[in-house]
């Protein structure tokens, strides 16, 4: 069954490679979906694909995510299926 959360990643997120890198890890899982900046300093991401695979994905994020990112906050929310093909960064 495919799952769709939207996810918010807040903390020192945007300038460190978390847009590529949550792609490599998505794409890795299997996941599809897409990456962007967000203008508050924020990154968002909405991914679809099996509930484990898509945990598996937020538990990188709440580990860090790339080398010289910090998360200190991440919120997630299931909404309905949009059917991606691939994994985008915006």
């Amino acid at each position: 069954m495919t799952i769709h959360n939207n996810i918010k990643v807040e903390g020192r997120v945007q300038g460190v490679f978390f847009r590529v890198s949550t792609q490599r890890e998505a794409l890795k899982l299997g996941l599809t979906g897409f990456v962007r900046n967000e203008p508050d300093g924020s990154v968002y991401l909405e991914v679809e694909g099996a509930q484990e695979k898509i945990d598996q994905l937020t538990t990188w994020i709440k580990l860090g995510g790339p080398p010289r990112a910090e998360v200190f906050n991440i919120d997630c929310q299931v909404a309905g299926a949009k059917d991606f093909k691939g994994f985008q960064i915006k």
